[in-house]
């Protein structure tokens, strides 16, 4: 069984976030500069079984796609292109950075650090992944 990888693309950062192999347990793998994203993961996915990709899919409130969906459909081509073998899925991404600001908060980290956007970015691919897991362990047991 190959991991699980999420990741949370922005125009200048991307939070990625990885399962264990067993994907059981999401965990922050890194932030990383947009345009140094595709190296990145084609080097991880080298060097690590890989079986599924999560993009977060950047919803507003009422459903409809926010602004950075065209930007996240060509890294989704892209990132397609780069890494051919394995499969991309869109995952709804909405709260997921309201989550991450409460889950600093509530973990006690000092202003300053909850500030990072780096930190946010990685925390909200977290959440996109572990909510996925979550969700599909769900799915498994009422099937």
């Amino acid at each position: 069984m190959g991991r699980v990888i999420a990741i949370d693309y922005g125009k200048k950062r991307t939070g990625i976030a990885v399962s264990d192999p067993l994907q059981m347990i999401a965990g922050g793998l890194a932030t990383v500069a947009a345009h140094e994203i595709i190296p990145f993961l084609k080097k991880y996915t080298e060097e690590n079984e890989v079986e599924l990709i999560l993009l977060g899919e950047p919803r507003q409130m009422n459903y409809l796609y926010s602004e950075n969906m065209d930007r996240v459909r060509q890294f989704h081509n892209l990132l397609h292109k780069s890494i051919p073998d394995i499969e991309i899925r869109y995952v709804d991404e909405r709260f997921t950075s309201v989550l991450a600001h409460r889950a600093m908060l509530e973990g006690g980290l000092k202003r300053q650090k909850r500030r990072d956007k780096a930190l946010v970015d990685e925390i909200s691919a977290t959440i996109i992944l572990q909510s996925w897991l979550e969700s599909r362990n769900i799915k498994r047991v009422t099937n």
